[in-house]
């Protein structure tokens, strides 16, 4: 037999059996090269290729590399593993320096001795230069690694502007083909501007948003622009909808495929830490919609084992289920049951949690992450899941050892003694209560009761529920107001300002209730497009992910602003000490017209009231005490002189009832990114000239305000960009004697003191 390899040829001895080995020199497998075998007798000869013979060597890996991407010291080397047993070789093409997009043996990976893990050291590099690669498994599958912090797609990045992401690294057209990933031997290195406490979990006010439908730019630059408003209306958190790299451009992010890359639809990696560090240094949280049900087929973890006459998953991939275990399933289902799902995701939430300082994680369909095969039956796969639990307490539990405190929000919509177990370990839920909120906005108090919004009503011993009168899967109230609202005489929900003021109503009880809560992006301006809206303006449900209108103009119609105002001032009482404290009670009758909720603690008593009927309506409302009680609408009083009076309310008609004025009750700061106020008042009490020490650790606008106890406001003062240091103020000689409140505020801390003047 003569074996002829290109340039090169050897004689091997006649076989004696037809079935035989043959070990070649290790010089001859380098080239790389064809060859063929010859055999004399018949003259015929077949074509191979080198791959075929070549057998990967077992080498360990390196103490301390883990699967992705290891970044050695110098800033020249790296170490690129991939998971992937049971394959026969994987080499490392790209443009890395002796690479050229070819499968060279020098760029061929070594097999771990665990016989799954595929490594590579990669050396030459330059710092500051960003590297394109791909796997190439078996000579024949070319995948990006599936833990790429970048990707290049042909087909969707030519469509993203040069303003949203600056200076792209172009596509090795003619090279290669499908994704690929990029890579930097020295990460960037972004230097964080501030501290962050984050709020008590129970105590979270989400903003929840899709930037594509939020800022017309849809990218983190222009969403740091609008975090003076967000902060003005007194949230604490922003969830995004997923913001990691996802099929196509114009989507709401729930098509992943890459768990470890920023999507540069929306700008680029630092772009999204400033973003970050901006919310923390304006008191606010930043918490990811992650997405680790599924995965779509571009994911390379799908890739790798994939059948693609029936486009599923292997029977022997180690991610995902060839079909899906639950019926709401979309794409490919993961299976959170493996070793290696769970290693693969725990290294997502650590990433995020690390790299980008983010807060927490709202996981989407988290009931799916069951293995109880129910795909046909929507109630069993709600069912206490013991399972379940356990997956769900071992994530819960790897994200507070990657980021104490860091919160965990399930979408799960399971049997409430499930809920309540995880609510119990420290994981908040989501809690829907959009069909509620909406029958009474509509006018429709049958179906109104909102008693599920409040997690001591579901028998929770902690208050871990994230409550929502909107959110990205529901229909907007505003529209089912003015398209579906109930009516009586001249009394009608459908027109605009009583469907706004109905708006007003029902946050005074969605906000001001116990538990977390979420406000879907415009809600606080009235945002009144279908969920359903086309770009062409039509509704129909064909259109649910078509881009929707951006109402920034709807702060400018007055209706609309009166309800952003009370929505700021609704969560300015919200972030007060008073409802800081767990012993704080509350008692409430939701179900009914007349609705009211009743908050008791030692810092503050509130009484909200309200009218959801089309008519009036009149009922006993149980006040905690009688005397003068302020109504945060107006600052008018009433006097209350039994416990239990009769109201009578108007359609529509609330109230929120306070025993002292909002400006004398304590804020909370425990959000705040740095302790910049410290205030003095002395002497206190005084009968000659009082003053305010104020300390400073950094320039910012302050105010003093100075109130009776009736909440009138006797004096206001501003001061414009105070330098850092302390600084001496002079309290008023022409103030009668009394006692008084006063209010420090800069624009983001305030405190109150009381002051008696002699």
């Amino acid at each position: 037999i003569i074996i002829v390899f290109t340039g090169l040829s050897c004689t091997i001895a006649r076989a004696q059996r037809l079935s035989w080995s043959l070990t070649f020199p290790s010089a001859l497998i380098a080239l790389e090269k064809p060859f063929w075998f010859i055999a004399p007798e018949n003259y015929t000869s077949k074509e191979y290729s080198t791959e075929s013979i070549i057998t990967p060597m077992i080498i360990p890996i390196p103490v301390g590399s883990r699967p992705g991407i290891n970044r050695l010291p110098g800033d020249s080397s790296l170490i690129l593993a991939l998971v992937a047993p049971n394959k026969s070789k994987v080499s490392v093409i790209g443009d890395f320096p002796g690479s050229d997009w070819s499968d060279k043996a020098e760029f061929q990976m070594n097999l771990d001795t665990d016989q799954k893990t595929w490594w590579i050291q990669i050396n030459g590099l330059k710092p500051n230069i960003e590297y394109s690669y791909q796997y190439l498994v078996d000579g024949i599958l070319k995948i990006a690694d599936p833990y790429a912090e970048k990707i290049l797609d042909p087909a969707n990045d030519p469509f993203i502007s040069f303003n949203t992401y600056p200076q792209l690294k172009s596509y090795p057209t003619g090279k290669t083909n499908g994704i690929v990933s990029i890579v930097q031997s020295n990460a960037s290195n972004y230097i964080w501007k501030n501290k962050f406490i984050r709020p008590d979990k129970s105590r979270l006010m989400i903003y929840e948003l899709l930037l594509r439908d939020f800022v017309s730019n849809h990218d983190f630059n222009t969403l740091i622009d609008t975090l003076s408003y967000l902060s003005s209306l007194g949230i604490n958190a922003i969830e995004l909808m997923p913001i990691g790299e996802f099929e196509g451009n114009q989507s709401w992010g729930y098509n992943p495929s890459f768990y470890f890359a920023v999507d540069k639809y929306y700008g680029n990696e630092n772009s999204f830490k400033r973003f970050v560090d901006s919310c923390h240094g304006r008191g606010i949280s930043v918490i990811l919609d992650m997405v680790l049900n599924h995965a779509t087929g571009t994911c390379p973890l799908a890739a790798l084992y994939w059948d693609g006459v029936n486009q599923r998953p292997t029977s022997n991939n180690p991610w995902f289920n060839v079909t899906a275990r639950h019926p709401f399933n979309v794409f490919n289902d993961f299976n959170h049951e493996s070793p290696d799902t769970k290693y693969f995701s725990t290294r997502v939430m650590e990433y995020w949690l690390k790299e980008y300082n983010v807060d927490g994680f709202r996981f989407d369909l988290s009931k799916g992450f069951t293995q109880k095969n129910n795909p046909n039956d929507v109630n069993a796969w709600g069912a206490y899941d013991v399972s379940r639990i356990a997956i769900w307490k071992q994530y819960y539990d790897s994200i507070q050892h990657y980021s104490s405190g860091a919160f965990t929000i399930l979408e799960h919509f399971a049997d409430n003694s499930e809920e309540s177990v995880l609510s119990d370990m420290g994981m908040l839920l989501w809690g829907n209560a959009n069909y509620n909120y909406n029958e009474a906005t509509m006018g429709y108090v049958g179906n109104s009761n909102l008693d599920w919004s409040i997690p001591q009503a579901r028998g929770w011993t902690k208050p871990n529920l994230v409550s929502y009168m909107e959110s990205h899967d529901e229909e907007r109230l505003m529209y089912k107001n003015e398209n579906y609202g109930n009516s009586s005489g001249s009394y009608t929900t459908k027109n605009i300002p009583a469907a706004l003021d109905r708006m007003k109503l029902a946050a005074s009880f969605f906000l001001l209730s116990p538990g977390s809560k979420m406000i879907w992006q415009f809600g606080e301006l009235g945002y009144d497009y279908s969920i359903n809206t086309c770009t062409n303006g039509t509704v129909n449900d064909q259109c649910r992910l078509d881009n929707k209108p951006i109402t920034w103009q709807y702060a400018q119609d007055p209706n609309r602003k009166s309800l952003l105002d009370w929505y700021k001032k609704l969560l300015k009482l919200r972030k007060t000490k008073a409802f800081e404290s767990t012993n704080n009670q509350a008692s409430y009758r939701l179900s009914t017209a007349l609705k009211y909720l009743i908050l008791t603690g030692n810092d503050l008593n509130a009484v909200i009231v309200g009218n959801f009927d089309v008519n009036p309506v009149t009922a006993s409302v149980g006040f905690p005490k009688t005397g003068t009680w302020i109504d945060l609408k107006d600052n008018s009083t009433i006097n209350v002189t039994q416990n239990i009076p009769n109201l009578t309310l108007k359609a529509g008609e609330y109230h929120v009832y306070l025993d002292r004025s909002l400006d004398q009750i304590t804020p909370t700061n425990d959000s705040k990114s740095n302790d910049n106020l410290k205030v003095i008042l002395f002497p206190n009490p005084s009968k000659g000239s009082t003053s305010i020490q104020l300390s400073l650790s950094q320039s910012d606008d302050v105010s003093i305000t100075i109130s009776n106890l009736q909440g009138q406001v006797i004096q206001k003062t501003n001061h414009d960009r105070m330098k850092a240091g302390t600084h001496l103020l002079k309290m008023p000689l022409s103030i009668s004697a009394g006692t008084y409140f006063i209010k420090v505020s800069t624009n983001n801390l305030s405190t109150i003191m009381k002051w008696v003047r002699l």
